[in-house]
């Protein structure tokens, strides 16, 4: 597992959490990967307590899919905080 900042950073902590073993996306996980996935949230919680913000909470991300933002195909996980956000995000249709 590999974790960086993000270099075009959303949130005060923006950083990239990303498998070494290469998954194109959610789509292409398949279950053998479920101890990887896994351990992908455990280095997010650690990430989290080692960026103080475990305690006022953060948000984590899979975008999967041109449509859903993923810009690099490479299975990662955002984690997001620092500041307050919104609840939900309002969808047109």
């Amino acid at each position: 597992m590999t974790a960086f900042r993000d270099a075009h950073p959303v949130m005060p902590v923006h950083v990239l959490i990303i498998p070494n073993q290469h998954i194109e996306s959610m789509n292409d996980v398949r279950p053998d990967d479920v101890n990887l996935l896994g351990y992908m949230t455990v280095v997010a919680g650690k990430l989290a307590e080692a960026e103080g913000i475990a305690s006022s909470g953060y948000r984590l991300v899979i975008n999967t899919g041109k449509n859903a933002g993923q810009s690099i195909f490479h299975l990662h996980m955002h984690l997001l905080g620092g500041k307050s956000m919104p609840f939900r995000f309002d969808v047109e249709h």
